[in-house]
């Protein structure tokens, strides 16, 4: 995620993220602006699929200590199918949700997350289930059990009106969104729960299908590609994208409205779809060519490409921010010059491929996409990521001295100190192991945790194993003191 670069940013926005504007330049801090089921030890503070040992109900929760009521336990998910009818003028939304899952437990009953909403039917394997609202819990029982390691089909019908998240932990407006001509999908990190049924933590990733419906001449964009031409009738027109990669539910959109597309293939041959509001004409042809160079370049520094296609949205919703969707990073209300989109494109592999485990280890996201930055900075010819990161290191007065980025807050989650010093963190490794473990480390990274979920721990112990040495010492001090740390050499 990223801001949108201005002087004043919007109010709901002012303290959604602290961090670094576009590099060349100002190298200062901006304005304050406002993600296979993975398990840690238990000593890390364990999030899985699994609920209460031994019981019939899965958890409420999935187990981030953090964040205790995101997510549930009790099975995995692995496929969401999303059938959804979307009216820009009457705002509402229905739709139907199909999760295949398994069992870790033995269920008579178990949640999904649904924020507002109206539940019309619940099936579980084709039989009428049980259902209650809790907050923004849906509790699903079953007609008859479900057995521990089976797999099972839940569908839930549901329609209304999308209530978007508002000041959650200061990140102003996530989730479902509704515009003058469509909709702004954005969710990180738990506001995918406004439009669909789902285990809304990053931890348990599944496959997505979408087939959504709009006025004709809207447009829908969904992750992945389209699995078909769109097809109208009766003044409806119906688009099914498929996202055959595994991606955590905060990166999920259904973003609509009137748009321009180019679509066409990188010079590496890369799939590219760029879609942007007509009041951004102009800046089509430079989003998707340059979509194109930084993917492809990316791909050089960070291993493959771990998608089928790559992407840009530019809606005119001023949102002030962009967010990484997976294949199709979404900026909102503003034209994203190359540092927001290597930023957003470097997410791919470090937040969407790699995904975390808990919400604590953002800076494994943020820290690596505002690197990618500074290495983008440097490949262009600007400023070298030593410069940026000796320039942030002289500002001994800066906040984020005493905001540890490897312990993200939840009341805070999104501080500068997550992206920058997370950025800073890894070229004081960098210079401590040199290039050549550094970038073969990190090449390791993205092909070990692959479409998976890491957590800190392992990113420190897969670094001392590709560099043979001991860093401990470098990490605590730059990831977990509330100290400025001492000079690199």
């Amino acid at each position: 995620m990223a801001p949108h670069h201005t002087a004043t940013p919007p109010r709901h926005l002012a303290k959604r993220l602290l961090r670094p504007l576009s590099l060349g330049v100002a190298l200062s801090l901006a304005l304050p602006l406002a993600g296979v089921s993975a398990a840690c030890s238990a000593s890390e503070g364990a999030v899985s699929g699994r609920g209460p040992g031994g019981g019939t109900q899965g958890a409420a929760g999935i187990g981030d200590p953090d964040f205790p009521e995101d997510g549930n336990g009790g099975y995995d998910a692995e496929h969401y199918d999303l059938a959804l009818s979307y009216d820009p003028a009457s705002r509402r939304l229905s739709g139907t949700a199909t999760l295949r899952a398994t069992a870790v437990q033995d269920l008579t009953s178990f949640d999904l997350d649904l924020h507002g909403l109206t539940v019309s039917r619940v099936t579980v394997d084709g039989a009428a289930a049980r259902f209650g609202r809790r907050a923004d819990e849906l509790t699903i029982s079953p007609a008859t059990r479900i057995a521990r390691n089976t797999k099972f089909e839940v569908t839930v019908a549901y329609a209304g009106v999308p209530d978007p998240i508002r000041n959650y932990a200061n990140l102003g407006t996530y989730g479902f969104i509704a515009t003058q001509d469509g909709s702004f999908v954005t969710c990180e990190p738990n506001g995918a729960k406004t439009w669909y049924p789902s285990n809304d933590h990053p931890s348990d990733k599944a496959t997505y299908g979408f087939t959504i419906t709009v006025p004709a001449g809207v447009t829908a964009i969904a992750n992945g590609e389209l699995a078909s031409p769109p097809s109208t009738n009766d003044g409806r027109t119906t688009f099914v994208w498929q996202e055959r990669h595994p991606m955590a539910s905060y990166l999920a959109t259904m973003t609509t409205g009137r748009f321009e597309t180019r679509t066409g293939k990188s010079a590496a041959g890369i799939p590219i779809y760029a879609a942007v509001d007509p009041a951004f004409h102009g800046s089509l042809d430079t989003l998707y060519t340059r979509t194109g160079q930084i993917t492809d370049y990316w791909s050089t520094v960070f291993g493959p490409y771990p998608f089928s296609s790559t992407g840009a949205v530019v809606d005119d919703y001023a949102a002030g921010y962009a967010l990484e969707n997976q294949t199709k990073p979404i900026y909102g209300g503003f034209t994203p010059d190359s540092g927001v989109i290597a930023h957003e494109l470097a997410h791919q592999w470090f937040g969407d491929s790699v995904s975390i485990t808990r919400w604590k280890d953002l800076w494994l996201n943020e820290g690596f996409a505002t690197y990618a930055e500074w290495l983008w900075s440097e490949h262009e010819g600007g400023s070298t990521a030593d410069t940026v990161f000796r320039n942030y290191y002289a500002k001994t007065a800066d906040p984020m001295w005493g905001y540890p980025p490897g312990r993200a807050q939840r009341a805070d989650l999104f501080n500068g100190s997550v992206y920058t010093r997370g950025a800073m963190t890894l070229h004081a490794l960098r210079r401590q192991i040199g290039d050549s473990a550094f970038f073969t480390l990190i090449k390791k990274w993205t092909a070990t945790h692959q479409y998976g979920n890491a957590t800190t721990e392992q990113f420190i112990a897969l670094a001392q194993q590709t560099s043979g040495k001991d860093l401990s010492g470098l990490f605590d001090a730059w990831l977990f003191q509330p100290r400025r740390p001492a000079p690199v050499t």
